[in-house]
């Protein structure tokens, strides 16, 4: 079996380092698909041993499909890894020892992913960890078409490890909210996309097996986004600190379900609520007016 990592860049000096180690005693390769990074990121990677290509960044979907046309066709398994990720050791020794015994007929494995946030475990809120699906046999999956919370679709069986991946962000909270700024636009284009269907759309939702990622996926397109806007942001925080005791996490916590929980969640729902105000008093297209308003250019 061989097994080939994929890690998607930009100034990621501070993490790829950790995030290509923890692979090496499972990888036979790791590529590094990189979006114009100015930092030591290409040398850090090339110096450990990982292929390194270069791509000007449209969103994550099409950055790891790419990544996937460029594996040598005699690779047999793919691990999606993010590169301020690591694999811990447990899920390495499961990995090694398990993918040879699955039988063909099984396409994709689910892991654990957990999150650290300011250099603390996040364990209550009911988010963690998440059951996702990093692991599937090369030309029987790719990353949903999508701008937001992309995941993997595999087009057979899938089974489970117990490993975890632990997500653990290094850089300052001013970095952690300037990216959620920009997460909460990509967001909105897919909102928008589900309403006016301006471009082609995948989604988890969609797929049978019940799997934690699909069913999320049904309740935020079917039940969530009925919800009025602003409202089910505060509703969503209150399921998660309170009835979930988000509380539990301590400082560090408190101000993760805050941010992620409600801030996010609203500064998406005002991002919407800017787009289609902006539609309502030009006379534009939806394209348009993503472009204008969130600076997003959908149709490059």
């Amino acid at each position: 079996m061989t097994l080939a990592t994929v890690i998607l860049t930009k100034n990621e000096a501070r993490h790829i380092g950790r995030a290509i180690s923890s692979v090496n005693s499972i990888a036979d390769r790791v590529l590094v698909v990189d979006s114009g990074s100015t930092d030591e990121t290409v040398s850090i990677a090339e110096r450990l041993g990982a292929k390194v290509i270069q791509n000007p960044w449209r969103n994550y979907a099409s950055q790891f499909n790419l990544a996937l046309e460029n594996l040598p066709e005699q690779t047999d398994w793919v691990l999606r890894l993010d590169a301020d990720e690591i694999v811990t050791p447990g899920l390495a020794a499961e990995i090694r020892e398990g993918l040879a015994a699955l039988p063909p007929e099984t396409q994709g494995v689910y892991v654990s992913r957990r999150m650290h946030f300011l250099g603390r475990r996040i364990s209550w809120g009911g988010v963690f960890p998440v059951r996702v699906l990093r692991l599937f046999r090369h030309g029987h999956g790719h990353c949903e078409n999508r701008w937001m919370d992309e995941h993997i679709i595999v087009d057979g069986d899938t089974t489970e490890f117990s490993g975890e991946i632990i997500d653990d962000n290094l850089n300052s909270l001013t970095w952690w909210t300037e990216k959620h700024n920009s997460y909460a636009s990509r967001e909105v284009v897919d909102i928008l996309n589900q309403q006016y269907k301006f471009m082609p759309q995948e989604s988890v939702a969609r797929l049978r097996g019940g799997q934690q990622a699909g069913i999320k996926r049904w309740i935020k397109e079917n039940l969530y986004a009925r919800l009025p806007g602003g409202l089910r942001a505060l509703a969503y925080f209150i399921y998660r600190f309170f009835l979930r005791l988000g509380f539990l996490d301590g400082k560090e916590g408190t101000a993760f379900h805050v941010l992620q929980g409600f801030w996010y969640r609203y500064l998406v729902d005002m991002k919407l609520h800017e787009v289609k105000s902006y539609l309502t008093s030009n006379s534009v297209d939806v394209e348009t007016a993503i472009k204008d308003v969130l600076g997003v250019d959908v149709r490059s």
